[in-house]
Formats: structure tokens, C-alpha cells, sequence
């Protein structure tokens, strides 16, 4: 029954359509993927009459795909594996970096170095070393493991630590060969001979008007005079009176230099006689040396010996091994002492034989 009342309807409807609105289908152009929306609608819609579409119900829109929009293909799903690592191992170890202190700094001969005010220079202070994943480092028998120059093991992080470079100083030298010290023109020491590295300080004392202390750099409280250093000689003013050192070389370039000049009136030395010095000190105590002995003139007569009041201070050579310097005798007023010779240290002589053994 029910396909027969279908059929029906079919051929009720046909016979409803007028003749002229039947439409001859042609196959549809490659490309047309769409259709205009008023050819969308079925026959059935498209045949029905005015009187006919107000009584009968709307008919819904057909909606028909578009196919120009290419096609999207699901992408699969990705599955994310999670890197099974190695268990890290737990440190129980300490993790604090011990420091040692600054400790001061010495010389070859284990003598404490000053800086130019008098004060002990230091060395900074020295941190423990860190191993590769940034612990404190400790040798086979637990005892911590410090920095050194060439060392500096590594950080918090792991990460090498490297001594930065450090450029040297530049070094100033000065060479005074066979120089003669005179002050208002009058001779004070002759025959000096210094070979001085670093040119840091030269010492001038002069008897009633005390250390006259010069530089090729400014420091505090000095006093510039300009060209000072010219080539083989040094002069400078000390209120009324002319210092000159003057050498058989050229002493700091030939090109001239200003000298920096201090004087300490509160310095005085047990000699009625100037004498001369070099060092790294600007303040008391003033560092001393020496100067070096003469050497032979070469193709010459050697000039008789200078008076002992003209007679630098030799610098003191330091006694072998097992040896100590003996008792000095001082000197007479005006004269230079002589130097002690070394001998054992069970017996301990002056220079001219009296003293007391040890």
C-alpha cells in the first residue's frame, strides 16, 4: 500500500507541472563543481504555482557541498616518547669553599715587601678549587685542594676557569756609570755606580737639610721641575742648593724628562757627608742599597783611591751558605765602614780581629 500511494503522488504531480517546464538535462560541464542557488531547488519546488506556494509548506533549502576547496588530510598523531636519562647521582658531600687569608708578600730572601706608603703589600686571599660538576675539590687524603696560578680548577656550574692575562708593568731602568754627586757645585760622592731595574725612587741626603727623595713620576706632595733628567745628568733645586748627579752614560734617555722632588727634613743619616741611594719607598724607613764596586778601566791608569768621606757605600753581597756576616766596627765620623767578611757562625769577629766568640 504504501508504494502504491507514492506512485500516486509521483504521477499527481506530473500531471500538476506544465509542459513548457520540463527541462532537458544536459551533463554538466567539467569544472562546474557549483550551481546557482536558484538552480538548486528540486522540480518539485520549481513547478509549483503561486495559489500552490502559499498553501503549501516551505520547502527546506537543499544544501549542496563545494568541491573547489582541496581536501585536508588528518594528520596523525604524534606520540611523544619521554628520553629515559641516567639516574643523577645525589651529592652528600660539603659545599662550602674553604678561603685561606691573605698572607703578606716577601722577597727572594724572605724579606716583607712594602708598597710605597710603608705597608705591607699582601697576597689576595686563596679560594678552594671545584671539581667538574662544581663541588669543592678534596685530595686522596681529604684534605681541600686551593687555587694556584697556573690552576684555578672550576666554577659553581662546571665551566673551566682560566688566570686572566695580566700585562707586566713597563719597567723604567737607569743606569748611572762612574757618577759624581755634587751639591752647589762642591763634590759629595764620586765613582758611584748604580744598575737600577726599575726606576721607582733616588735618595739625596744632605747633611742640615735632610733626604731630598726624586721620581720620573708624580707622587704626592712632589714638586715637578721641568727637564730635570737630560741625558747624562740630574739636576734639581732643593731651596737654595744645586743637586747634580752626573754619569759617564746616559742615565734615563736622552730625550729630557721632568723630575718629581720631595724633600723630608725630619730624615737624617750619621754621616756629615751626603750620601746617595735608590728604592721603592717614599716614606720612612727608606730602603738603602748599595752601589756596585767600580770595574778596571780599560787602556788607562787606574786614578789614586778617593778619600773615604768620597767612597760610596758598596752594596753588601750576601755570605755562602753556612756562613754569617761578622760584628762591623763603626766607622769614624766622616769615613765609610768597611765591610764585615763572612765566617762561621760558631765564631763571630769583627773586622780588625777584637770581639767576642760565639
Amino acid at each position: 500500500m504504501q508504494v502504491r500511494s507514492s506512485v500516486l503522488l509521483g504521477l499527481f504531480s506530473l500531471a500538476l507541472a506544465p509542459v513548457g517546464s520540463a527541462q532537458t538535462a544536459y551533463p554538466r560541464p567539467p569544472g562546474a563543481n557549483s550551481t546557482p542557488a536558484a538552480q538548486q531547488s528540486s522540480p518539485a519546488t520549481a513547478a509549483q504555482t503561486p495559489q500552490d506556494s502559499a498553501t503549501a509548506p516551505a520547502a527546506s533549502p537543499q544544501v549542496v557541498p563545494a568541491t573547489d576547496a582541496p581536501a585536508v588530510k588528518a594528520l596523525p598523531a604524534t606520540v611523544t616518547k619521554e628520553k629515559k636519562g641516567k639516574k643523577k647521582e645525589e651529592y652528600t658531600g660539603p659545599s662550602n669553599i674553604e678561603t685561606l687569608p691573605a698572607s703578606p708578600m716577601v722577597d727572594a730572601s724572605g724579606k716583607a715587601q712594602l708598597d710605597p706608603d710603608g705597608k705591607p703589600l699582601m697576597n689576595p686571599p686563596v679560594k678552594q678549587q671545584r671539581d667538574k660538576k662544581g663541588h669543592p675539590l678534596f685530595d686522596d687524603k681529604g684534605k681541600p685542594v686551593f687555587q694556584t696560578a697556573s690552576e684555578l680548577g672550576y666554577d659553581e656550574h662546571g665551566k673551566k676557569l682560566h688566570a686572566e692575562k695580566v700585562k707586566p708593568p713597563k719597567m723604567v731602568p737607569v743606569h748611572v756609570t762612574r757618577g759624581t754627586f755634587t751639591v752647589d757645585g762642591i763634590t759629595g760622592k764620586a765613582a758611584l755606580n748604580y744598575d737600577i731595574p726599575d726606576l721607582k725612587y733616588l735618595y739625596f741626603f744632605v747633611p742640615g737639610t735632610g733626604i731630598v727623595i726624586v721620581s720620573n713620576t708624580p707622587f704626592p706632595a712632589a714638586k715637578e721641575y721641568k727637564d730635570a733628567f737630560n741625558d747624562k745628568q740630574l739636576d734639581v733645586m732643593v731651596g737654595e742648593h744645586k743637586l747634580e748627579l752626573a754619569s759617564d752614560t746616559t742615565m734615563l734617555g736622552r730625550k729630557p724628562e721632568s723630575a718629581f722632588v720631595k724633600i723630608d727634613r725630619d730624615y737624617s743619616l750619621p754621616s756629615r757627608f751626603p750620601v746617595v741611594g735608590y728604592g721603592t719607598l717614599r716614606v720612612q724607613p727608606y730602603a738603602w742599597p748599595g752601589a756596585k764596586p767600580n770595574d778596571a778601566l780599560k787602556d788607562g791608569i787606574d786614578a789614586p783611591p778617593l778619600p773615604k768621606n768620597l767612597q760610596p757605600t758598596l752594596a753588601v753581597q750576601p755570605c755562602p751558605k753556612g756562613t754569617v756576616r761578622a760584628v762591623a766596627v763603626p766607622a769614624r765620623s766622616g769615613e765609610t765602614a768597611a765591610i764585615p767578611p763572612c765566617v762561621l757562625p760558631t765564631a763571630v769577629k769583627s773586622v780588625n780581629g777584637l770581639g767576642s766568640t760565639k
